[in-house]
Parts: structure tokens; sequence; C-alpha cells
């Protein structure tokens, strides 16, 4: 009888835990979707409709680089005045740039 008790006990303390780690989560989730919808507004207003398409197309391609490109573009205009929203042609300058800074490898191959 006593079993059945703390084994319900222990039951009742396990499904709270699973309770606030669910809302954890979900309290992240909604965060994170807050997160996202602001650096999509600040988007909208520092970039041309053809400039986002691009954006688009890189994050179809490579999401970790083109948040990473998305996070930049945030910063320099929260940090310098922008004569008006970024251009394709802007954007495809600073992806360039980027690029540049990369080493290039090049794969070699042997002939036996």
């Amino acid at each position: 009888m006593s079993e059945d008790r703390e084994l319900e006990e222990l039951r009742k303390k396990r499904e709270a835990e699973i309770q606030s780690q669910a809302g954890a989560q979900s309290e992240a989730v909604a965060k994170k979707a807050e997160v996202d919808a602001q650096k999509a507004m600040i988007l909208r207003q520092i970039l041309t409709p053809k400039a986002r398409d691009r954006l688009a197309n890189i994050r179809m391609a490579r999401p970790d680089f083109a948040e990473g490109i998305e996070n930049q573009l945030i910063t320099i205009a929260s940090r310098s005045n922008l004569p008006g929203p970024i251009t394709e042609e802007q954007l495809i300058d600073i992806l360039k740039k980027l690029q540049s800074g990369k080493r290039e490898s090049t794969i070699e191959f042997k002939r036996k």
C-alpha cells in the first residue's frame, strides 16, 4: 500500500517535471518566433524586394550563412544611417567581399 502511494507520488512528480519542461520549450519557441519576426521586419525596411529575394534564395541553399548575413546587415543598418534600402547589387557586393575573405581551396586528382 505504501509502495503504491510512493509510486503515485513519483508519477505525479515526473508529470510536473514534464509539464515544466514543455512550458519552457514553448516559451523558447515563442521567443525565437518573436525574434525572427523582428528580424524580418527590419530586413523588409533595409532591403529592396530583389535583395530580399536573393537573400531568400541564399537561405534555401545555406541557412546558416544567410542568418549570418542577415545579422551583419542588421548590425550595419543599426550602426549607420543608410541613405536608402540596400539594393540587390549592393548585397551582391557585400557577398563578394565576404567570399573574398575565405581561403580558396582546390582539389587535385593524381593520375596513376
